[in-house]
């Protein structure tokens, strides 16, 4: 076996001196405020089973989806899935994905053209850069939640070039920070100035709006929205991703998304799974109501433990406690670990230097008293 070029050895040599080198960790039994289960769905023995008997009930008897859904993969599931998916979230149309990286990659690559523009907030996630990176159309970031700055660039951009689509990229709620935008004002903008909004709604949904469909089903702005991309691997447990929007949107998708022609298709199981964990949200909103309780129950008690100053602003189910230093952020997640609560350090260069962060991720499943517990022991370490 030939070893490492040079080269890559000393990318790995140099995450390991800034005391960033990323490894996969084993799994271990502790309480969990680091996953992105935010539901618990993952977990529920209801939706397995429910999922493994619709199978049986409607005679899908396949491991696999035998190739891509412009060939062989395309089965019925998918369609009854996607017009379950559609009419959730009152949208013409839905089409999956395989993963939620798939879903961004493959429409920042093939939807804006040469000669347009996408504005994109700073805290964008990787999958949406990657995507943009791809794309021939010009990308600039604005600063984070700043629509001043957004317009600025706006009005810059069309001084020159009236004839370009503008596209502007923001998510309902930032998976580091957990915060979120002004979306009425941000549509607002748009409209102003004929732009095209793209939400991605990936830890929104299950979170938010009365039976957890996401933020701009909250706010009622859905049809104001150009695109929204739903990702299924957090609030709903499972795996994969849909692309919400216009039939035209969907028709143009599976022709130039690059991401969904050339990849072999999620197998029926995968497809139930999401159609079965949709309906368990219509129907039950028992976990949406407890994960609502235990944010509030978290904000209020790192008020009262005067953590709130160092906790960025948040009222998601992403809650992060900004501790600078990759070694003083791993030696206090790792005390935590030790005490039995599995929180996650955050560190450069997966957030700017200086911004290296304690991630809590809150759950339907996480009782009053684990968070407490999590707080004063987090009190402890930090102020000590």
């Amino acid at each position: 076996m030939r070893n490492l070029p040079n080269i890559l050895k000393a990318k790995l040599e140099s995450r390991i001196q800034n005391n960033a080198l990323r490894q996969l960790p084993s799994e271990a039994n502790l309480i969990d405020f680091a996953s992105n289960d935010y539901l618990g769905f993952s977990k529920s023995e209801q939706i397995f089973n429910d999922t493994h008997q619709y199978l049986l009930d409607n005679a899908f008897v396949q491991n696999g989806a035998t190739g891509s859904r412009l060939l062989s993969g395309n089965h019925n599931l998918y369609s009854i899935t996607e017009n379950f998916i559609s009419k959730f979230h009152q949208s013409e149309s839905a089409l999956i994905f395989n993963s939620g990286y798939d879903a961004n990659v493959g429409f920042f690559s093939s939807v804006p053209q040469k000669g347009d523009l996408i504005l994109y907030d700073e805290l964008c996630h990787a999958s949406i850069r990657d995507g943009i990176q791809l794309s021939y159309a010009k990308a600039y970031k604005f600063n984070h939640n700043d629509f001043e700055d957004l317009e600025r660039k706006i009005i810059n951009f069309n001084g020159n070039n009236k004839s370009s689509t503008i596209y502007i990229v923001t998510e309902s709620v930032f998976s580091m920070d957990g915060d979120t935008p002004n979306l009425e004002e941000l549509v607002n903008l748009s409209e102003k100035h004929r732009c095209y909004l793209v939400l991605d709604e990936a830890h929104a949904l299950g979170v938010f709006g009365e039976s957890g469909e996401g933020l701009v089903q909250e706010f009622g702005i859905q049809d104001k929205v150009f695109a929204r991309i739903m990702t299924f691997g957090k609030g709903l447990g499972c795996h994969g991703a849909a692309i919400l929007g216009s039939q035209e949107l969907k028709q143009y998708l599976v022709n130039f998304a690059r991401s969904f022609i050339y990849t072999t298709g999620l197998s029926p199981h995968s497809v139930a799974t999401i159609l079965v964990a949709y309906q368990n949200l219509e129907k039950e909103n028992k976990e949406i109501n407890l994960l609502r309780e235990n944010i509030i129950h978290f904000n209020q008690q790192k008020n009262l433990l005067g953590l709130k100053p160092i906790f960025v602003r948040s009222k998601s189910s992403i809650q992060s406690v900004i501790i600078p230093g990759n070694e003083r952020v791993k030696n206090i997640a790792k005390q935590l670990q030790e005490k039995g609560f599995d929180v996650k350090a955050i560190l450069s260069p997966t957030v700017p230097e200086g911004q290296e962060r304690l991630r809590f991720c809150l759950h339907a499943f996480n009782t009053k008293d684990e968070i407490s517990e999590v707080l004063q022991l987090l009190s402890t370490f930090v102020f000590k």
